[in-house]
């Protein structure tokens, strides 16, 4: 791609938008729009045009809030799994992470985020009442909190534990196979499935 088609403000704009990215800091986000700038207009028309058309096709889970394009998602239809254990995660990278353990059959609730009041993210900002709201319901009879084992993870995980409790389901809590500090997406899935399945009560 010709680099006299962009202006100086059109590159600026590209930098800063990379750099809300999660994980993509200053140096990064000018590496990735250097790396744009240089590809052809075909190639960078494609990205587009796939961005666009994953944030207009895909929905939150009307149950469980994991993305999907279709609401419910094909987890919380499936009969296989069981109704009666819902697992919190994160976000949906977690679900991902979990599901190539192979060791839960339960269901989900994606938070999309954890509590961290530096950042602005309280409670408000999570799905946390619609995992409440599910609770109410009376089928479920464990929640399996799965935060990652962050300061903000720990922290999310004794404030749903709070609210849960009134409720008298059960909240249990990954063993403590993962590392501190260790996002799920990034655990093998060994070690992923013996945190599982040697979950304790929190």
């Amino acid at each position: 791609m010709p680099q006299n088609s962009f202006s100086a403000k059109s590159i600026t704009r590209l930098i800063e938008e990379f750099n809300k990215l999660p994980g993509i800091g200053p140096r990064s986000a000018q590496k990735l729009a250097y790396h744009l700038i240089r590809n052809s207009e075909e190639d960078a028309r494609a990205l587009a045009e796939s961005i666009v058309e994953v944030v207009s096709s895909v929905v939150f889970c009307e149950s469980c809030q994991n993305i999907t394009q279709k609401s419910p998602c094909s987890i919380c239809m499936d009969p296989g799994r069981d109704n009666a254990v819902i697992c919190v995660v994160e976000d949906p990278l977690d679900v991902l992470a979990i599901e190539r353990s192979s060791a839960f059959v339960g269901k989900y609730h994606v938070f999309h985020g954890l509590l961290s009041p530096m950042d602005g993210i309280g409670p408000e900002k999570l799905r946390i009442r619609e995992l409440l709201e599910r609770l109410k319901q009376g089928d479920v009879n464990e929640v399996l909190i799965a935060t990652n084992p962050t300061l903000e993870g720990e922290a999310t995980a004794m404030y749903v534990k709070g609210l849960i409790a009134p409720l008298g389901v059960l909240v249990t809590r990954l063993a403590r196979g993962l590392p501190s500090g260790t996002d799920l997406e990034f655990a093998d899935s060994m070690t992923l499935a013996r945190a599982l399945e040697g979950r304790q009560e929190f």
